[in-house]
């Protein structure tokens, strides 16, 4: 009897070890941006899609929403009744309620001023966290997300698309010298930190392909488009074109003589799976693909370049 019921016992525990793991539980705080529903198509869509991405699965969202920006408030119940008529997501009333459902978070919300606030309860529930761009309004409130994370030992990271898009990936070359990418950068009119709403795409992949290390930027401002110049510590320089209202995306990197462009078609540009990937694996491992350092470094980045604008566009210094 007793070597039968250890055998059962050793049965039991072999199916276990080899059934494949439960999908984490995704809770989404933010039905104001279309990231959302491609986000939830990803996850929560055909197991058998090429495009699906396994591992978790969108159970809960938190609408959110700012009532001062058009864009947010004119789409939050759409995109949240979207979630949950296409792909079975749960909307609950509150963050407490969120939290109480999921392993994990994706903060989403469309204005980045509300980040900071809205990553107290996930950082204080301690549920690794990725947070949409912008990750915040300004440096200081990305610096204190950064801060109240590391304190509370809750993993996170925040990225845009680009990073591990066709740009990206084509950029990734020993020896570069230079490089200059370009896309959009219209601004928000409540968002002191301009570059953060949309110009942070173009210029993260600006870090994607040179790294950290700058110590100065130069912003010169224009009617339809702003350039902004790098200089790092190691004499390499950086540019970004930020493109009003819109544009396509590209990076030119520069090595030597040699010169190496990447602008595929649109879709191809901002394609949001390689993104999603990356945030499972992190949501799995506890690891972010993306030093928290580096992030917000990118913050300090344009923070220097907000500084350089109102200063009439001489060098300024990262903080």
């Amino acid at each position: 009897m007793y070597n039968a019921d250890v055998k059962s016992i050793l049965v039991l525990l072999a199916v276990a070890l080899c059934a494949p793991a439960a999908d984490l539980r995704v809770g989404v705080i933010g039905t104001d941006t279309s990231h959302v529903p491609a986000f939830a198509k990803l996850l929560n869509g055909d197991p058998n899609a090429a495009e699906h991405v396994a591992g978790a699965r969108v159970v809960a969202a938190y609408k959110g929403g700012s009532p001062d920006i058009a864009d947010s408030i004119g789409r939050v119940d759409k995109f949240a009744e979207e979630i949950k008529t296409q792909y079975g997501v749960e909307i609950v009333p509150d963050l407490p309620t969120l939290l109480s459902k999921v392993d994990v978070v994706l903060l989403s919300s469309l204005d980045g001023r509300v980040h900071l606030e809205q990553a107290r309860p996930v950082i204080a529930a301690h549920k690794p966290l990725f947070i949409d761009k912008p990750l915040a309004a300004t440096l200081d409130d990305a610096r204190e997300i950064a801060r109240l994370a590391k304190a509370a030992g809750v993993p996170w990271f925040s990225s845009s698309s680009l990073r591990f898009g066709a740009i990206g990936a084509a950029m990734k070359l020993p020896g570069l010298t230079g490089a200059t990418t370009w896309g959009p950068g219209p601004f928000e009119a409540h968002h002191p930190l301009e570059l953060a709403w949309y110009a942070i795409h173009p210029v993260e992949l600006l870090y994607t392909i040179m790294g950290t290390g700058c110590e100065s930027v130069t912003r010169t401002a224009g009617k339809e488009a702003d350039v902004i110049v790098g200089r790092w510590k190691d004499g390499r320089i950086g540019t970004v074109n930020a493109v009003r209202p819109y544009s396509d995306y590209g990076a030119v990197a520069f090595r030597g003589r040699e010169s190496v462009e990447s602008h595929p078609k649109a879709a191809a540009a901002t394609d949001y799976r390689p993104l999603v990937v990356e945030i499972v694996k992190f949501f799995q491992t506890g690891k972010p693909p993306v030093a928290n350092e580096d992030t917000l470094e990118i913050f300090a980045f344009m923070d220097a370049a907000q500084r350089s604008k109102e200063e009439g566009g001489r060098p300024v210094g990262l903080r």
